[in-house]
């Protein structure tokens, strides 16, 4: 599938880490997704009803960072990919979860994970 709808910087506080002062204080993790699908009924049609809502897409990465609590960004990551696969007609989905405020020892700007889940 060549078409693709991507969200970028998607932000919210959540309560990850393997830290307790982690789960405590929260952080900021930012969200990006790309969702693959076929986008040619839309482009013909110029009608939002034939694409994704990307409003309802944004609301379901949110959900994901402000819930429950996950030890690894890796977790996080594949909860946003299957929920984005069972909730929209989609062939697959990238996710990149960054965690801009991990508790590094060192100067860094960004920790992420990427993964590509696809439908089954």
């Amino acid at each position: 599938m060549a078409d693709r709808i991507s969200l970028t910087g998607l932000s919210a506080t959540g309560f990850h880490g393997v830290f307790e002062h982690e789960r405590r204080e929260g952080q900021t993790f930012v969200v990006d997704v790309t969702l693959e699908t076929d986008v040619s009924t839309a482009a013909l049609s110029d009608d939002v009803a034939d694409t994704i809502d990307y409003s309802l897409v944004a609301t379901r990465v949110i959900d994901q960072i402000t819930g429950d609590p996950v030890n690894l960004i890796e977790t996080l990551a594949q909860a946003i990919a299957f929920d984005l696969l069972s909730s929209f007609i989609v062939s697959a989905v990238e996710v990149t979860v960054h965690k801009p405020q991990a508790p590094l020892e060192v100067s860094f700007s960004d920790v992420s994970v990427t993964l590509r889940r696809e439908r089954s």
